[in-house]
């Protein structure tokens, strides 16, 4: 299995880093390099995250990493990562795919 990040996934990383960043450069840094090797853990445990149903018949699932959560569906042997967020962000239906 491989992982491969979407558009809008590679999008919300840069999003978070430059709204951390005038806070905290060091700590900006250190938050998008965490959120960027997270999905590692999908190569041993795949289906680790929740199961959204709402996507059926989509294998869509979230995966929780500190404040932050990551939209990833497995199909055709690849984990997509869909988006990425911070959990008190507001997300609209149509801006989690």
């Amino acid at each position: 299995m491989k992982i491969q990040w979407t558009g809008k996934a590679s999008s919300d990383l840069v999003r978070l880093y430059e709204h951390l960043k005038p806070a905290a450069p060091a700590a900006a840094a250190r938050v998008i390099q965490q959120l960027a090797h997270a999905p590692e853990r999908l190569f041993e445990h795949p289906r680790i995250g929740e199961k959204l149903e709402a996507f059926a018949p989509r294998e869509v699932r979230r995966l929780l990493v500190g404040h932050y959560e990551l939209r990833y569906e497995i199909a055709n042997g690849t984990i997509f990562i869909l988006r990425l967020w911070h959990c008190r962000e507001y997300r609209s239906a149509e801006s989690e795919e």
